[in-house]
């Protein structure tokens, strides 16, 4: 690879940190699997700023990764980049100089200031960042794919439904007059669009219904989500949804051990304790899943076909796939054809148009894919 004037200026502000950057990779968990034939067409990594186990945002990206190996001729490998920010640039800019991948993806927007770096630097390397954007207007990022989700829809949909449950009586053991809460990662745009949503659509089905809201100040903290959940129960709420990675599996403990409510987030985790932890898969009534698993091999096949628009940022929503509830728990298996029926019909008004779901983003702009 030519080194242009550029290249040897970043790298330099990188040298510092390189020989720490090779061993933090070679500590690192990875896993990496050929494609199913035996002439993969693409090298993809994913660069995970965290590790995998959280139930939720990054175990969905390495499904996506997973499934994308075992239906596409592309070569995956997936790198946990550990709980340590100070290491992430530096381990990132590793992978791109390696000269071991054609396409780098990674996700949140904390990654997006050292992917716009790298993109001016490895012009000829592609990446894609998930549920967050490059700033197109202010760096030289025509190599670089964003994928956004509309998650103020899917929690919309959510609320909506946790309200319906609560004011028909329709939730076995919860006590009248309940209200509803809502637990955060942290406070940034993306999660605070989850309870703009959730808060929305919470009061569209039940005007007057009481929805406390409290940030946990991180993803992996179990313990935390579930003081929360437990201060949000005392108060009165019966039915919780996390918005918080694996902090929200705390959530859904203190809702199981205490008979109430949960609504989870990412994936779908009723099933995931459906055969493990059936009591606590009894209490999540379902989930708003932010499919990343299904946007990561879409793009992917897209790259594979030369039709990914690289520069440019695609908004995927309930009408695209790229957000949806859970379609299965006890609770909902259990509910009556109406209260099923009117919350498709929430759902097909918010697809057509017909619903303004709020966002905590100013401007959330929808692209065509």
């Amino acid at each position: 690879m030519r080194q242009t004037l550029q290249f040897v200026l970043i790298r330099m502000a990188w040298i510092v940190g390189a020989v720490a950057a090779l061993s933090l990779l070679g500590q690192l968990t990875d896993r990496m699997g050929a494609s199913a034939g035996t002439g993969a067409q693409l090298r993809a990594v994913l660069f995970i700023n965290g590790t995998l186990g959280d139930k939720s945002f990054f175990d969905s990206a390495a499904q996506g990764m997973r499934r994308a190996r075992e239906t596409l001729p592309v070569a995956t490998r997936v790198v946990e980049g550990g709980n340590d920010p100070t290491r992430w640039e530096s381990a990132l800019a590793d992978l791109a100089d390696s000269g071991d991948y054609d396409l780098i993806v990674a996700g949140t927007f904390t990654m997006v200031p050292y992917v716009q770096k790298l993109a001016a630097a490895y012009p000829r390397m592609r990446f894609i960042v998930f549920d967050a954007a490059a700033d197109y207007a202010h760096c030289a990022c025509g190599n670089v794919h964003s994928i956004l989700f509309r998650q103020n829809e899917g929690a919309y949909l959510a609320g909506y439904l946790a309200a319906l449950l609560v004011r028909e009586n329709a939730l076995p053991g919860l006590p009248a007059g309940s209200g509803l809460g809502v637990v955060g990662g942290m406070q940034f745009p993306v999660i605070e669009d989850y309870i703009v949503g959730f808060r929305a659509g919470a009061r569209a089905a039940a005007p007057g219904i009481a929805v406390a809201s409290q940030y946990a100040n991180g993803f992996s903290d179990p313990a935390a989500g579930k003081d929360i959940a437990n201060a949000q129960m005392a108060a009165g709420a019966g039915l919780i949804f996390h918005a918080a990675g694996a902090t929200g599996q705390g959530v859904n403990e203190a809702a199981a051990d205490a008979h109430r409510y949960a609504i989870g987030v990412d994936l779908d985790q009723y099933a995931m304790y459906r055969d493990s932890q059936p009591e606590r898969a009894a209490a999540i009534v379902t989930s708003v899943m932010k499919n990343i698993d299904v946007a990561i091999v879409r793009a992917l096949g897209q790259a594979l076909q030369q039709q990914l628009p690289y520069g440019r940022a695609q908004s995927l929503g309930l009408a695209e796939g790229g957000i949806s509830l859970a379609p299965h728990s006890r609770v909902l298996d259990g509910l009556p054809e109406a209260l099923r029926q009117r919350i498709e019909a929430v759902r097909a008004d918010i697809v057509n148009g017909r619903v303004q779901v709020p966002s905590a983003f100013h401007a959330a702009a929808k692209v065509a894919g």
